[in-house]
């Protein structure tokens, strides 16, 4: 008699799964005193809950037909180009990266490695990520990435509150203008800890003596660049910390927050080459400076030197870590986004200083050449200087113009009736911005010149 032949696919799966095998079930059963899975289940799931999540789901399918399922639903999304901001950006991967890097199951771990001397080439890359971070932010020293840019600042915030001399402060300011999701995870790390965050317009703050540490957004989230020099000199005033969340591509053009005296600086490493995800994951960065490394969350990779006397690579001040310092640690944040962060550290590499400059350079550009046509157009950016993000006051016509948008598979960013916001990026090209306009202008009105714009408008 030979053997039944299956003739679907379904159970495949299953087989290529490290699990219990039917003897060991048997034996753990028989153990425990039940003859199946099912008589488990039957003994510890209460009454109250039994039958209150029975699903009613289809057949299981084969690897390959799942896929295929998968792959349909996905099919149905529509690809729109994206103008919101707040933090998210479409970029460019580079191709070496993509391949090399991004689809190269060798990279494959959000984590920093628990055997770290075996993986000097990953530390490495870690290493050139910590000192990218450095260069731009103008603060001595950076981690090995965090999770994202709002759950740093909730980190920067605990950091503040630990090393602030206004010991007697229970109250943490947050400017209005920080990215709404920023501002929503520090209130609710605030909350079980006590701490009040007052949210409000840093130009309207009068005493700041009740505050043990601020969180100012650079550029601003609706896109004005501000000069906060003379608020961190109230804050150290006050004995109040001040961290900043800070774009990486602006800081290729503008003051580090470490020369206008910030103590700390935060924020996403996304832009550089890591792509959008449907919102993430991105690797965040946290920089501090060098009085305050051994308080600072995260991993750090620091320069060793071996037994045979050469340079290596370890993962250096691990006594922070809760790993080791348990309910005492001032780190308890061991995961990170190393293979987010690694993407951005190669992305600065391919592009080196100068590229990176003239990305943002290009994209303020064409954000200036975009704010002079919309002025023509009779929108005026709210904005006296900005990077890449303007505010537009668009009254009445606001709903009608993100109909418009979405008509041409285009999202822009949606701040109340009378208001909209937009956001350009790496990949905007002319065509984009001539798009924009077509969007914005009236029936009646003709569309700017772009090539007369662009020898003409000057940097803001």
């Amino acid at each position: 008699m030979t053997d039944r032949i299956e003739l679907t696919t379904a159970n495949e799966f299953i087989a290529r799964h490290i699990g219990p095998r039917a003897a060991d079930e048997q034996a753990m059963l028989q153990t425990l005193g039940f003859d199946s899975i099912e008589a488990l289940s039957e003994s510890v799931i209460p009454e109250s809950i039994k039958g209150t999540s029975v699903l009613n789901l289809p057949a299981g399918q084969s690897e390959a037909d799942a896929l295929a399922s998968i792959k349909a639903i996905a099919g149905k999304n529509q690809l729109f180009k994206t103008y919101i901001g707040q933090g998210y950006y479409n970029t460019h991967t580079p191709a070496p990266i993509l391949r090399n890097l991004l689809e190269n199951p060798a990279w494959y771990t959000a984590y920093t490695p628990y055997q770290p001397e075996i993986s000097q080439g990953r530390l490495e890359s870690l290493l050139n990520f910590q000192t990218l971070i450095s260069d731009l932010t103008g603060l001595p020293i950076a981690n090995a990435s965090l999770l994202d840019e709002a759950t740093a600042a909730a980190e920067a915030m605990t950091f503040c509150k630990r090393l602030s001399k206004n010991k007697g402060s229970q109250q943490f300011f947050a400017s209005s203008h920080c990215h709404p999701q920023t501002l929503d995870v520090l209130r609710t790390r605030a909350e079980p800890l006590g701490i009040t965050v007052v949210v409000a317009d840093e130009a309207e703050l009068g005493d700041v003596s009740d505050y043990f540490g601020a969180l100012l957004q650079y550029p601003a989230s609706n896109g004005d660049v501000f000069d906060y020099r003379e608020l961190v000199e109230r804050f150290h005033a006050a004995n109040a910390l001040v961290a900043v969340a800070a774009d990486l591509l602006a800081l290729t053009l503008l003051t580090p927050p470490g020369e206008f005296g910030a103590d700390v600086a935060i924020g996403s490493a996304q832009r550089f080459g890591v792509p959008l995800g449907f919102g993430g994951p991105h690797a965040a960065y946290f920089s501090t400076r060098d009085a305050f490394k051994r308080d600072m969350p995260g991993r750090l990779v620091g320069v060793s030197v071996d037994r045979h006397g050469k340079q290596a690579l370890r993962l250096a001040m691990q006594t922070r870590e809760q790993h080791i310092r348990r309910e005492k640690a001032t780190s308890n944040i061991c995961t990170a986004q190393v293979l987010l962060a690694n993407i951005a550290s190669m992305y600065a590499v391919y592009h080196g200083p100068r590229g990176l400059t003239q990305i943002a350079k290009r994209v303020h550009q064409l954000t200036a050449i975009l704010a002079e046509g919309l002025s023509t157009l009779g929108l005026k950016a709210e904005q006296a200087f900005f990077f890449d993000s303007l505010t537009l006051n668009t009254g009445s016509r606001t709903a009608a113009l993100h109909a418009a948008a979405r008509a041409r598979h285009i999202n822009l960013r949606e701040i109340d009736d009378q208001h909209l916001g937009l956001s350009l990026d790496e990949t905007t090209s002319q065509s984009a911005v001539e798009t924009l306009w077509e969007i914005f202008a009236s029936d009646a009105q003709n569309l700017p010149d772009f090539t007369a714009l662009a020898a003409s408008v000057p940097s803001r």
